[in-house]
């Protein structure tokens, strides 16, 4: 569990990370030996949604459950004070992600959507839907907070949003529940529909951590920044590994997860990543979905 002592130069770092697929590469080392044992002398690691991720860095310092470090929604970032990314990883795609879905019905158009049932767990991922909505498909959308069953949100709602592994499975499952429900579906693709209407890559997650909690660490953000890019490299290298261990905990096949970890999800923070937050911000303030933001 994270500790509620806040960092100093003789305790860890209490890390929010992600309950998800998508993360597991930037994950290796501190689910693998021999650099598990050694990292978790500087870091203390929990898992959670990525919602709650950007909650426990927005806790005050001391709080129990507040957390240094956390793989956080973009869209935390403008309304978490005191941030910095650390440099190196992300959670992005320059083309289909997949795990990420907007699901309507085939013979309703988008300016006759006026509910959408939201899975909630990624804000980054809710934001970008709603400044799609607003520029370019339907300004007057309401979205309602839904658990991620998409036969039980579009009994409430016009369409629907899936977010990070049940995403995944209801790709998985299009054919067999157009059998079962007879219903035709059109299953869009976020980042997709991002990259496509902005030129832009699409990014979705970076490590952020607090300032006050890099000066108590008594490290520089560089020297906290080569743990996480070397456990993204060494987790990269071990595609095959993480596709075996991730095929026995989800319920899909080995083809669609390597795919996904090596094609769908690009995991370095580069200059295109970079233009492609501020893009999103920028538009995030044109459309009123969240306030400024000025990367540190």
């Amino acid at each position: 569990m994270i500790s509620s002592t806040p960092a100093s130069p003789t305790s860890p770092l209490r890390i929010a990370a992600i309950n998800f697929l998508n993360p597991a590469p930037l994950m290796w080392d501190f689910n693998h030996e021999p650099h598990k044992s050694q990292l978790a002398q500087r870091y203390q690691l929990e898992l959670m949604l990525p919602s709650a991720c950007a909650d426990r860095l927005a806790l005050p310092i001391y709080t129990p459950g507040a957390a240094d470090i956390g793989l956080i929604p973009i869209a935390a970032l403008a309304t978490t004070p005191g941030l910095r990314v650390i440099p190196g990883c992300t959670i992005a795609s320059r083309r289909k992600v997949r795990s990420i879905l907007l699901v309507r019905r085939a013979n309703q158009l988008f300016s006759q959507i006026r509910t959408v049932a939201a899975d909630t767990s990624s804000r980054s991922s809710l934001a970008y839907t709603r400044i799609l909505f607003r520029k370019w498909w339907n300004p007057g959308v309401i979205f309602l907070p839904s658990p991620p069953d998409l036969d039980r949100m579009l009994e409430k709602a016009d369409a629907a949003i899936l977010i990070g592994d049940p995403a995944l499975y209801a790709l998985e499952e299009r054919q067999n529940r157009e059998e079962r429900t007879g219903e035709s579906l059109i299953y869009h693709d976020v980042a997709e529909e991002w990259i496509t209407h902005t030129g832009s890559t699409w990014v979705a997650a970076v490590w952020a951590i607090r300032e006050e909690s890099i000066a108590r660490s008594g490290r520089t953000i560089e020297d906290i920044a080569s743990d996480f890019t070397a456990s993204r490299d060494r987790g990269l290298a071990n595609i095959e590994t993480l596709v075996k261990e991730w095929s026995a905990r989800l319920p899909l096949p080995a083809a669609t997860i390597r795919t996904y970890l090596t094609e769908n999800i690009y995991y370095y923070l580069d200059e295109n990543c970079q233009k492609g937050i501020q893009r999103f911000f920028d538009l995030a303030v044109e459309t009123g979905v969240l306030p400024s933001y000025e990367p540190k």
